[in-house]
């Protein structure tokens, strides 16, 4: 796992390691905190999108360290720290489908992230049902349905314009029928018209109670890691709507900006959920923190 990681955020380590080059021999000899290397420090988590705030705080914490004997695995502990206790999966056994509402906007990677989890799961033996609530681009529909074709996932679609609540609430109840184990639910992401997305995605959230009372046992949003710190006012919008359970963060292997995975966590108490490191349906991870925050700072295991 630290692996993959490592290699998932090799841009984001490269943006730290071009400002501290050797991160030992930057905090001094004898184990003496140096102001000029933690001002480096500081000024590296920033471009690793970490944030100011939460940089300046991760630099207060290691100034109060006495002894040091291996900063960098210093550094990690206190990174992985700041995202509390709170990880685990988005599946859990119940009685009856689970049903996860997946949120976010258009282009972060909604439909292929539905895919990769939908496939996770086939692959251990659950039946998974799809629902392309999402009618306002008939081309959603279209993806979402091809990629069922390919993992072998149940999808229920309507046609462009229905609304996306009854595509919800049909899919919910034919999982009941169907006795599918898992209900995947995508949505429209046009932040454009985000008052009335927001009013939908409220909708379609109480309607899928309706259909089976408790649900959605999960609301995971899927965010962009190329967006950086733009992506979390765009939790912050999702969140306030509909009260997150998760995040999805994707893409991270493409950008430099994985320190925001910190900011996100920090800033909100939301677990992330899952990663994505690639392009293929492995490549979506289980969130692990421990070897998220050593392969950030550039320790090789």
């Amino acid at each position: 796992m630290f692996n993959r990681f490592a290699s998932g955020l090799r841009k984001t380590r490269q943006a730290i390691s071009n400002t501290l080059s050797d991160f030992s021999a930057l905090l001094g000899k004898g184990n003496q905190l140096d102001q000029a290397a933690l001002d480096e420090l500081e000024e590296a988590l920033i471009l690793a999108d970490i944030g100011a705030a939460s940089a300046a705080d991760i630099v207060a914490a290691i100034k109060k360290i006495t002894d040091i004997d291996d900063p960098q695995k210093a550094l990690a502990d206190i990174i992985k720290n700041r995202f509390g206790s709170n990880k685990g999966k988005a599946i859990a056994p119940i009685a009856g489908p689970y049903v996860i509402l997946i949120v976010g906007v258009n282009g972060s990677g909604k439909t292929t992230t539905i895919a990769k989890i939908a496939g996770r799961e086939i692959g251990m033996g659950h039946k998974v049902l799809l629902a392309a609530a999402d009618t306002f681009r008939a081309a959603a529909g279209e993806q979402l349905e091809h990629w069922a074709d390919k993992v072998g996932a149940d999808i229920i679609r309507q046609s462009s314009g229905s609304d996306p609540a009854a595509v919800a609430f049909d899919a919910v109840k034919a999982g009941i029928s169907r006795s599918a184990d898992l209900v995947l639910i995508d949505t429209a992401g046009r932040l454009q018209t985000k008052t009335n997305l927001m009013e939908e995605l409220k909708k379609i959230k109480r309607v899928v109670d309706k259909a089976l009372p408790g649900a959605p046992h999960e609301i995971l949003m899927v965010m962009d890691a190329t967006t950086g710190q733009n992506g979390l006012s765009q939790i912050d919008l999702f969140h306030q709507a509909v009260g997150l359970t998760g995040i999805v963060v994707t893409k991270l292997d493409g950008s430099a900006k994985g320190g925001v995975l910190v900011a996100a966590a920090e800033k909100f108490s939301i677990p992330i959920k899952y990663v994505g490191l690639g392009e293929k349906a492995e490549d979506l991870v289980d969130f692990d923190p421990a070897a998220f925050s050593r392969a950030l700072v550039g320790i090789d295991e």
